[in-house]
Formats: structure tokens, C-alpha cells, sequence
């Protein structure tokens, strides 16, 4: 790939020195620049392209008629059409920072952009096969809009339709209220409860002689709190029941105004209020199937979720605001991608990587926060320079592409058009689909990365996905973290409003103020994604290649928070050893009721419970686990306590010399066979099974020496064959 960057400063409107732009920007094989690319630049745009042979621009324009203009020049010098990438460096730089903080910020953008493509996914595609048949709630205008393209029933809901303004020749009409609807985009299921059965002819008597207003004319239904009574005895077919009858339709979308939502996102063809005509639009796209793009890349082999009908990590099913994810059985999940929305939520949530956002992946987005960190060298070195930079504090933001990406772009046309004063920190922009994206491994990798602080900034209470404060329970979790890290409180939750700057500007401005030098070097840090020991371990040995046994995908929650989190352990020096806010981190506790049965150490889906028979006892691997609860829920002794927190005397590195990742949370002794000497169990479980079955096998085997529990099994079965033989 060579690579070509060209920064434009946009007629001079930005606050842009061009030089050190092109200065600050590293790796690419040309680094140019003109002060409007777009006109006046173009000819020296086609010769730069042409001269290196270029096959990839990064260019700073962010006007979406300039970006069609520059993607045609690109396309005529035999460039495909997506070879172009955009950053901006007017609305969220130029307008908004002071020349050197928007140079500098410039810069890090075509950096982090750079390093990102070189880390771009493949696309793919999902596909789903659906037929036309859709159902409308109550809303007889919506059913006529659809009805020349859909098999479109209407459902009452206790409406009446005789006089309807819409026309409904083409609609199927159903009596009933709507009690219930499952299942997904396709296959949806509706329960309907009626006090008319199918057996109704409409001849009216009902409606005739029923109490005024609570018997419909069409379709024919009675209202549940309509009385009892002898005019129930005209139907000439027995079709009234009072007490309810119920049925299901199937359908394969569903446009139910009155619902309410099960999250703000929705579900794929499940269509709530307000309805309009993109609502109408987006039935019709969808009737027949779908294709769109896969958003995720599953692992499930490593998943936590459950085994042997134990349930263990529910994070997943939890985040997802699109209903995308469930419990298929109680120790499995289920991923529907077609109903996946792109927001990351699982994949933040999910502590293993069974679940990993496809674009930006993890390790795109690690690779920008490092871009935007990395120092410049020898001339350029005002761009992080602490004795006096525009750009300390460098503060990593996680910006929504959605509402929050907007609302920055609308701050910066107020201050360009001079209808308001708006300058804040230039905080370095990471995009993510959704701030539910972000998670403790991001975060902590960025503070890792020499980040001063880590900016979440998303649409707080109209979040297209998750609702309101989002991401207030992760944000009190990472600076509990911080703080017990030494670093005091480094993370801040932002919505910017576009109709109230002077709020976020505040805030944002406030929290940078706020911010101590971070004691972690910038741009020392390049994330391998994954536990960075591999046993044995010193503790002043590093290795990238991991635990050698661990399978989980790079980039996973807990092994990529670790990695961090040693990273900044090499510069900082805390003052307690347990480290609270960090979940995917569990310490374990065993009781004296344990009988050294194997079932935590085999449901365990991360190997970090093992079994240790020579010497009775059972070990706990701290870096492996993801405190999924499985081993907690499935003990059948009911004696071990998981509790959360990250405890660094666990980590071999700090184990006064040891080599095992592993530590002993329970002793017991092992019992020898009398025959053979051959230690075969716990001496804690035989004397369970004794108190438990003993006297029920009293006597089974009367020359036996002893209890026959104290025999290994091939012995046992021996004596039991023998029978009074001598033993």
C-alpha cells in the first residue's frame, strides 16, 4: 500500500499551519498540502498521485460536495473508489482550537487514520430470507401504504374500522388485542386474545344487542370488560366466548405504534412509534430478505456462557439493546447477526472474545489510540511538548459517529460562521459506531498508551441504542480503577447537546483542567492484545506471545485489559494490591467444605481451576480468569466465593520468586487404596459418600478391611467380585 496525505486548510478558514501539519505526519510515503485542495489544487493533487504512485489517500476535507470531487480526480488516476479516506480537520479542529492545537491535532488524526487502514477488516456479508406477510398494529393508514407491496393484515386492537378514511380492500382484517409478540426479523409470532372466535359470520346481533360501545361492528369483537349477560345467547353460531380465546399469527415484520420498546435501538423489522415514511421505506426494503454487512466475528469456542446446563457469563445477553443476543439453552448463547445493529455492545461487555466487532475491530482502534500518542521526533517535537503544547493534557476521546459526531461538527460551523464563540482542549478523536463500542480494555489501554485521560462522548440521554448515561456505571468503574491504580481519576462520560456548546465546552474544559501529567510515557506502548507471560515467568521477563495454552483471539477484554494494566504498572506503584472496578477479573475462595470433586475445574471454560491429586489440592490461575461464575454456580459442595477485583500479588511477576501462574486456594489429603496404596480420591469426598450411602451398602463386602470406600475402584470391584474371598 503507498500512501499518500494531502491537508488542505480550507480557503484559510482553519486555523492550520500547513508546514507542520505535513511535518507531524508520519509513515506515509508523501505528506502534501494546499490551501484549497479542492480547487486551486487539484492539478498538484493528480501529479503527486501520479509521481509516487500512489494507491491510498488520506486527505482532510470534510464537505461531502469536495469529497465527491476529490474521489472523482482520485478515480480518473486509476485509484478504485474506495481508496480514499477522509478526516477532518475543519469542524472539529481548525474551528474550534487555537492554531497550534489544531495543527498538531491535524497531524495525529492522519496518523491515527493511517494506522487504522493498515488494520481494516475484510468486508463480508450476512443474508436472510423473509417472505412479504406484514402485520399492522391499530394503524389502518400505515396498512393502506403497504398494502400494494405486502401481504398486510391489519390487526384491530380493539379498534373498529367500519368508517375508515384509508382505503383497506387490500388488507386482511384480524379481530383480537394484541397480547404478545417474539421472536425475530422473518419469523415473528403475535398473540391475540379475543371474546370471538372464528366461528363469527358478522351477522350483528351481538353488536345489535350488546352493551353500547363495547361490541365492534368490524371486525366483530367484545371489550374485555364488557358485562355477562343474555344477550351473549343470540350469536346463532356459539361464537362469543367470554372467558377469552387465544391464537397466534405468524408474520415476518411487525409495525406495532403502541409498543413499547424493548430498547431504544429496536428490532430489525419490528417498527415502533412515531411511524413515518422512512418506517414505510425501511418495511419495504426488507420484505423478501435482507443483505447487509457481518458486524461480527464469533469465537464461540471460547465462550463463558455456560456447560453442563450450568449458566455462567451473561454479559452479552445483558448489553445488547437490539434483542440480537439470547439464551438459546441455559448455558448457551445465540447470536442472530441480522439483527445486529453495529453497536459493540456485546463485544465491549464480553470479557473472552467469543464476540468481536469486526470495524473497527479492537485492534484498529488500539492502533489509532497508539498513532494519536506517539510524540513527534526531533523537529517536530512541539506536537506533545510538556513545557508547552496545546495539546496537553492529551486526552483520547471515544466519539459516537452517531448524534455525538454531529453535534461536534455543529459546534464547529457556529464558530466558523461567528454566531458563537466555541474553543475547547483539542481532544484526539478515536470514531467508534457507538460508545457502547468502549469498555475497561480501551480505556485502560489509551491511559497505557500515555493518554492523560480517556473521554467517552456519546448522545447520553437519546442514545440511538442504549438509552440514557450509558456508560455511568463504566465510568465509576474505570476511575475506581485509576485510583487504585495510582493514578486518580482519568475517565469522563460527555453528550454533547448542539443546542447548548457552552455546556460541553465547560465540561470538557473543566475535566482537562482537572487532569495531572500522566507518569506513563507517551508513544511507549504497542499492544500485542493478550496476556503478555507465558509460564514460566520472572518477573522481569516479558514475552508478546502470550500464555502458550490460552486460546482466545487477540484483543479480548481480559487479556488485552491485563497487558494494559501491567503496562502502567511499570511506571506507577500502588498502594494496595487489589485493584476494584475492573470485572472481568475475579479472585477465588474455597471453603473447608470442599471434597476435591473435579466440576469447577471442568466447567471452568478458561482452564484456570486445576486439580493437583499428587497433592490433594486445587489451584487457581488468576490470569485466566474472567470471573464468568460458572465454577461459583456449579459447585456442588456450594463453597466457593467468587469476588471481583484485579489482585496483583496473583500475578507471578509479584510472587516473591515463584514460577506458576498458580496459586493454592484448597488443601485437602488424598486417600490410598487399602489394596493397592494407589491415592484415588479425597479423603473429604469418601468420607461424603460414607455418611451419605454408607449404611445402605453396609455389609456388601464383609471380609473387606475397613470401609469399601477406602479401596480404589479396580480393587473395589475385585473384593465385590470375590465375595468373602480373602483380601
Amino acid at each position: 500500500m503507498k500512501v499518500g496525505s494531502f491537508v488542505c486548510s480550507c480557503a484559510d478558514t482553519c486555523d492550520i499551519d500547513l508546514e507542520g501539519a505535513r511535518e507531524g505526519i508520519d509513515d506515509v510515503d508523501v505528506a502534501a498540502s494546499s490551501s484549497l485542495l479542492c480547487q486551486d489544487g487539484l492539478p498538484a493533487m493528480e501529479q503527486v498521485i501520479e509521481e509516487f504512485d500512489l494507491d491510498q489517500l488520506i486527505v482532510t476535507c470534510p464537505e461531502s460536495g469536495a469529497q465527491r470531487k476529490l474521489r472523482r480526480v482520485a478515480e480518473q488516476q486509476g485509484l478504485r473508489p474506495d481508496a480514499v479516506s477522509f478526516v477532518d480537520q475543519r469542524e472539529r479542529a481548525g474551528w474550534v482550537h487555537d492554531e497550534a492545537g489544531a495543527t498538531a491535532k491535524t497531524a495525529r488524526m492522519v496518523n491515527a487514520r493511517y494506522a487504522g487502514l493498515e488494520a481494516e477488516s475484510i468486508g463480508r456479508s450476512i443474508s436472510r430470507e423473509a417472505g412479504d406477510e406484514v402485520a399492522v398494529v391499530a394503524d389502518p393508514e400505515t396498512a393502506a401504504a403497504l398494502a400494494d407491496d405486502a401481504d398486510v393484515t391489519l390487526i384491530a386492537d380493539g379498534e373498529e374500522y367500519v368508517d375508515a378514511a384509508a382505503n383497506l380492500d387490500d388488507v386482511t382484517i384480524e379481530r383480537g388485542r394484541v397480547v404478545d409478540v417474539e421472536g425475530r426479523y422473518g419469523d415473528f409470532t403475535v398473540r391475540l386474545a379475543s371474546r370471538v372466535t372464528e366461528d363469527c359470520i358478522s351477522c350483528m346481533k351481538c353488536v345489535h344487542e350488546g352493551p353500547d360501545g363495547q361490541v365492534t361492528r368490524y371486525p366483530v369483537d367484545i371489550d374485555p370488560e364488557a358485562p355477562d349477560g343474555g344477550w351473549t345467547d343470540v350469536c346463532p353460531t356459539d361464537a362469543i366466548e367470554l372467558n377469552g380465546t387465544r391464537r397466534s399469527l405468524e408474520f415476518d415484520q411487525i409495525v406495532y405504534p403502541a409498543a413499547d420498546r424493548r430498547t431504544r435501538g429496536g428490532r430489525i423489522g419490528f417498527y415502533t412509534a412515531p411511524i413515518d415514511a422512512s418506517t414505510i421505506s425501511a418495511v419495504r426494503k426488507h420484505l423478501g430478505g435482507i443483505e447487509k454487512p457481518d458486524h461480527l466475528d464469533l469465537e464461540m469456542d471460547v465462550c463463558a456462557a455456560g456447560d453442563s446446563s450450568q449458566m455462567g457469563c451473561n454479559e452479552c445477553v445483558e448489553a445488547c439493546p437490539h434483542d440480537a443476543v439470547e439464551r438459546s439453552r441455559i448455558d448457551e448463547v445465540e447470536f442472530d447477526k441480522a439483527a445486529c445493529q453495529n453497536c459493540g455492545a456485546c463485544t465491549s461487555s464480553c470479557p473472552t472474545g467469543a464476540t468481536m466487532l469486526r470495524e473497527p475491530s479492537n485492534e484498529r482502534l488500539a492502533r489509532e489510540v497508539e498513532a494519536l500518542l506517539v510524540p513527534a521526533d526531533g523537529e517536530g517535537g512541539w506536537l506533545l511538548d510538556r513545557s508547552g503544547s496545546d495539546l496537553d493534557p492529551a486526552i483520547v476521546a471515544f466519539v459516537c459517529s452517531e448524534r455525538a459526531d454531529d453535534a461536534l461538527a455543529e459546534y464547529g460551523r457556529l464558530s466558523a460562521a461567528g454566531k458563537a464563540e466555541v474553543e475547547y482542549p483539542p481532544i484526539l478523536p478515536v470514531r467508534v459506531n457507538c460508545t457502547d463500542t468502549v469498555g475497561e480494555a480501551h480505556a485502560m489501554h489509551a491511559l497505557a498508551c500515555g493518554a492523560d485521560g480517556v473521554a467517552i462522548v456519546g448522545c447520553g440521554g437519546d442514545c440511538l441504542h442504549s438509552g440514557p448515561d450509558p456508560k455511568a456505571d463504566l465510568v465509576d468503574r474505570l476511575n475506581r480503577a485509576t485510583a487504585n491504580l495510582g493514578l486518580g481519576e482519568r475517565v469522563g462520560f460527555f453528550a454533547p447537546d448542539p443546542a447548548d456548546h457552552e455546556a460541553f465546552v465547560e465540561e470538557i474544559t473543566t475535566f482537562a483542567g482537572d487532569l495531572p501529567e500522566s507518569p506513563i510515557p507517551a508513544g511507549g506502548h504497542e499492544a500485542t492484545g493478550g496476556i503478555d507471560s507465558a509460564e514460566p515467568r520472572s518477573a522481569n521477563s516479558r514475552t508478546a506471545s502470550g500464555d502458550a495454552d490460552r486460546d482466545n483471539p487477540p484483543f479480548d477484554s481480559h487479556g488485552w485489559t491485563l497487558e494494559s494494566v501491567r503496562a502502567i504498572l511499570d511506571h506507577v506503584d500502588p498502594d494496595r494490591e487489589v485493584i476494584r472496578g475492573l470485572k472481568d477479573f475475579g479472585r477465588m475462595e474455597v471453603g473447608d467444605g470442599c471434597t476435591f470433586t473435579p466440576t469447577c475445574s471442568n466447567l471452568c471454560p478458561t482452564d484456570a481451576i486445576r486439580r493437583n491429586e499428587e497433592t490433594a489440592t486445587l489451584e487457581f490461575n488468576h490470569e485466566r480468569c474472567v470471573n464468568c461464575g460458572l465454577c461459583e454456580e456449579g459447585c456442588v459442595e456450594d463453597v466457593i466465593t467468587m469476588r471481583d477485583g484485579l489482585d496483583l500479588s496473583l500475578l507471578p511477576e509479584n510472587r516473591d520468586g515463584k514460577d506458576s501462574v498458580w496459586t493454592e486456594v484448597f488443601e485437602g489429603s488424598m486417600l490410598e487404596c487399602r489394596h493397592c496404596g494407589t491415592p484415588f480420591t479425597s479423603e473429604q469426598s469418601a468420607q461424603k459418600i460414607q455418611e451419605e450411602v454408607g449404611e445402605v451398602v453396609a455389609g456388601i463386602a464383609p471380609s473387606a478391611s475397613g470401609s469399601i470406600f477406602e479401596y480404589c475402584n479396580d480393587c473395589r470391584a475385585q473384593l465385590l467380585y470375590d465375595r468373602g474371598g480373602s483380601r
